[in-house]
This record gives structure tokens, C-alpha cells and sequence, in this order.
């Protein structure tokens, strides 16, 4: 590869590979190849991905499609795919923002202490919250697009608890948020934007959060929220009692007026 800037491959949100801000043109059928083998992040066999590429075409059409988008692909003055008689692989100098974002996933879940500020800035949460290609249907991306969703999920809730660790409550709330917006119907992430509140002192916040956790499994999923979860809400002291309930006044038959409890949920 030529010196100087390296290239940089983006993949989130959209396929672009730039050099600085210059963006190179790429055709579609050879933005598949450089994104497979990116995503792939190892030498892939050059059947492998033609049957992959072109999984309607016959072995030896699927093969010569793929000897042509090679072709093509490498026919700027960049070197974007290295290539053996049996093997393809990405340049190891271009830089990938899905391996930057697994890379710092795999930081923040492995981390024993909570990681330091500089750590917690290198990937922003649009990143986080971007899907991968879009607007790209082939199944080998849907399932790529699968693996990295569950990734990105579990990267936002330790961010939001690294942040919250580290003094950033109300960057680590909006973390939290992201995680429920990716998915709502993960309760993982609502537990996490519960803690958030309550580190931040907030157990209104938290209690409503809760209840509308509650509302989302009940609605969705037709299942209350697990026993962990209601527990991380409930008084510390005196008779817990679930979230949600409260007093109302019944009349007796002698007109007198009791107090009893009852469920709003």
C-alpha cells in the first residue's frame, strides 16, 4: 500500500473507503468483495467467497464474477485486497471501524475497573448505535449485521456503567438509552438505565423507567420483569411492596373511610 494516511473503511451506516477525505469509487459488486473479506477479518478462500458472492451462479461463473471484481477492485493505484492463488484477505493497512468497535466492545467487557476517559471517547455512540450497511439485504450481511447488533448492545450498557463509574451520569444515561433504542425489549438494557438513575441519585427516574419496562414485556412479550430487576426499585427498608402500588380510599358501610392497598399495574 502506498505511504502516508492510511486508508479507512467504514462500514457503519454506509460503505465508504476514504484516504483522508478523499473517497474512492468502488462498484457495487467490488464493494461486496471488500466488505465481505473485511468483516471476514482473515484470509478467506477464493471459492468460499464466490460461492458467497454470487450463491445463484454456478461454481465456474461464480469464480470468474470474483476474478473480475478482484481485478477491478485493485486497479486503483491502492492495494485494497491481497491476493493468493487460493486465498483473499484485506490489506492489513486499511483501517475498519467494525474492528475498531469490536476491538473497544472487547476492552469495556473484559475490563476489570472501569476504563479510563480517553478509552470510553474512542468510539462515539453513533457508532455504537449505527447499524452495519443498511441498505444492503444479501444474507451473508444480515447475519454479520445480526452478530455486530448483539455486540454493539453489550458495548453501550458497560460504556453506560464506565461512564457512570467515572462521573459522566448524563453521558451514561444517554448510553443506556441508546442500548434500549437499539432494542427496547432487552431488559439487560433497562437494568442498566435504572442503575444510571439510581447512581445518580434519581429513584423517581428509576421507578418510572422500571414501569415502563414493565409496560413493554406485558404488552410485547406477555412476561413481568424478573425478580432482579424489581428488586433494584423496591424500598430498602420496611415492607417491600411491588412497584406500582399504592393507596386508595375505600368506604365502609358505615360511611367511615379505610386505607387498604392495591395494585396499579
Amino acid at each position: 500500500m502506498a505511504s502516508g494516511t492510511p486508508l479507512r473503511l467504514s462500514l457503519i451506516g454506509r460503505f465508504a473507503l476514504r484516504r483522508s477525505s478523499q473517497e474512492l469509487e468502488i462498484a457495487a459488486s467490488g464493494q461486496r468483495l471488500v466488505a465481505l473479506l473485511a468483516l471476514r477479518d482473515r484470509p478467506v478462500g477464493r471459492l468460499h467467497v464466490a460461492g458467497t458472492l454470487w450463491p445463484n451462479c454456478p461454481t465456474e461463473r461464480s469464480l470468474a464474477g470474483l476474478r473480475t471484481t478482484l481485478w477491478r477492485v485493485n486497479q486503483s493505484s491502492e492495494q485494497v485486497i491481497v491476493a493468493t492463488p487460493s486465498l483473499l484477505s484485506l490489506d492489513t493497512g486499511i483501517e475498519v471501524d467494525v474492528h475498531r468497535l469490536v476491538a473497544f466492545a472487547r476492552r469495556l467487557t473484559e475490563a476489570q475497573v472501569p476504563s479510563k476517559l480517553a478509552d470510553l471517547d474512542s468510539v462515539g455512540v453513533a457508532d455504537l448505535v449505527s447499524d452495519l450497511l443498511p441498505d444492503w439485504y444479501d444474507d451473508w450481511v444480515q447475519d454479520e449485521r445480526e452478530a455486530l447488533r448483539q455486540t454493539r448492545l453489550h458495548a453501550l450498557e458497560s460504556l453506560a456503567r464506565g461512564l457512570s463509574a467515572s462521573g459522566r451520569h448524563s453521558d451514561a444515561i444517554q448510553a443506556a438509552l441508546a442500548a434500549i433504542r437499539l432494542e427496547p425489549l432487552r431488559e439487560s438494557a433497562h437494568r442498566t438505565l435504572i442503575e444510571m438513575h439510581l447512581a445518580e441519585g434519581n429513584r423517581s427516574e428509576a421507578r418510572r423507567q422500571f414501569q415502563q419496562c414493565r409496560r413493554l414485556l406485558r404488552e410485547e412479550l406477555g412476561v413481568e420483569p424478573s425478580d432482579s430487576l424489581r428488586l433494584l426499585i423496591e424500598p430498602k427498608h420496611g415492607t417491600a411492596r411491588p412497584p406500582g402500588f399504592g393507596v386508595r380510599a375505600v368506604v365502609t358501610r358505615r360511611g367511615t373511610t379505610a386505607r387498604t392497598v392495591s395494585g396499579t399495574g
